[in-house]
């Protein structure tokens, strides 16, 4: 079975590169061993750095080298034209950059500690064709992929 490849966004990844612990970090783990891959764009590189300059800047030295151990695939960002068309698949729109770029990835799931915008609005999973959850539940659905019977 080929490595599942997931698409961490600014929250899910900040949460990972700030804690030792915890389900995020647990996922950046499995990357690093080479049991799935990691997927982010351009934005959320930004995004983090920012969030971790700002409020962890204690974090934030280690950031870039975790990156690179976590063998994360970053990607650019979708063109304009691309987020434009793809108007109406989420309410925040300031959210549909890093939604398109997951689509666009051709990624097996979308992890985000987003609530407000992603977690509790079931519509966008289904309007973008993707699995979207928190990292437990993207760890949950790993473990169950993993021991599923074949066939």
């Amino acid at each position: 079975m080929p490595a599942a490849r997931l698409f961490l966004d600014s929250s899910a990844l900040v949460a990972g590169a700030a804690s030792d612990t915890g389900a995020a970090r647990a996922l950046l783990v499995l990357a690093e061993a080479g049991q799935i891959a990691i997927v982010v764009s351009e934005q959320v590189i930004a995004e983090s750095e920012r969030v971790l300059a700002h409020k962890l800047a204690g974090a934030l030295p280690a950031f870039r080298p975790l990156l690179l151990t976590a063998r994360l695939t970053i990607i650019r960002d979708p063109e304009p034209e691309a987020v434009a068309a793809h108007e109406g698949l989420i309410a925040h729109a300031a959210d549909l950059p890093v939604l398109v770029a997951a689509m666009q990835a051709n990624v097996d799931y979308l992890v985000t500690f987003n609530r407000r915008h992603f977690l509790d609005d079931p519509g966008v999973a289904a309007r973008s064709g993707l699995r979207i959850g928190s990292p437990a539940d993207a760890l949950d659905w790993l473990r169950a992929r993993r021991f599923a019977a074949p066939g």
